[in-house]
């Protein structure tokens, strides 16, 4: 089997999930095009199920304290307090929702594509030299992060909350090699 990366492969293997930013924030322009990249994801019958939500300073402030709420009754006070101190760093916000359906199948085809979308948003923003952290924690699913985002949880559900900046560590990774996956059928 070749195991030179193929092209394109690089941003797939090199990008990272990233916790730690640098406090700049990254240009409008490179998080607009991400989300050109993303909306080009395949989705069945073309549904575009996905809304992006950029954060702003006011709905970042009311989000960091619902957090605060929910690690606190979780964890306790230190650990909110170390929440709300990496919450605060973060330069830039974005929730990405997905568009419910009473169809199961449509539905999770659509969280399918919305997923293909955030592949390409996270892809694009590394390609610029930024890293996000993609959350699905307890904060999507509280009724008062719906409600700063507007939506009805009964007609999208967040997909997922990223934070967004210039990474100040950059993790390394490891995989288990290609033949401890795959299984070949006859």
């Amino acid at each position: 089997m070749n195991t030179r990366p193929q092209p394109g492969l690089h941003l797939v293997r090199e990008r990272r999930t990233v916790a730690l930013f640098k406090p700049e924030k990254p240009p409008r322009e490179l998080l607009l095009a991400a989300v050109e990249a993303a909306r080009w994801a395949p989705n069945h019958h073309l549904t575009e199920p996905w809304r992006f939500y950029l954060l702003g300073h006011q709905t970042v402030s009311a989000m960091v304290e619902i957090a605060n709420e929910l690690t606190l009754a979780k964890r306790g006070p230190e650990a909110a307090r170390k929440r709300r101190e990496l919450m605060k760093a973060v330069p830039e916000w974005m929730a990405v929702t997905c568009r419910r359906s009473a169809d199961a199948f449509r539905d999770r085809e659509d969280y399918g594509a919305c997923c293909c979308a955030i592949q390409n948003l996270m892809l694009c923003l590394w390609e610029g030299g930024v890293a996000c952290k993609w959350s699905t924690g307890a904060l999507t699913r509280d009724s008062r992060f719906h409600e700063l985002l507007g939506i009805d949880a009964g007609e999208q559900m967040v997909a997922g909350l990223f934070s967004i900046g210039y990474p100040r560590i950059v993790p390394q990774q490891k995989r288990r090699p290609v033949a401890e996956i795959l299984t070949t059928l006859e």
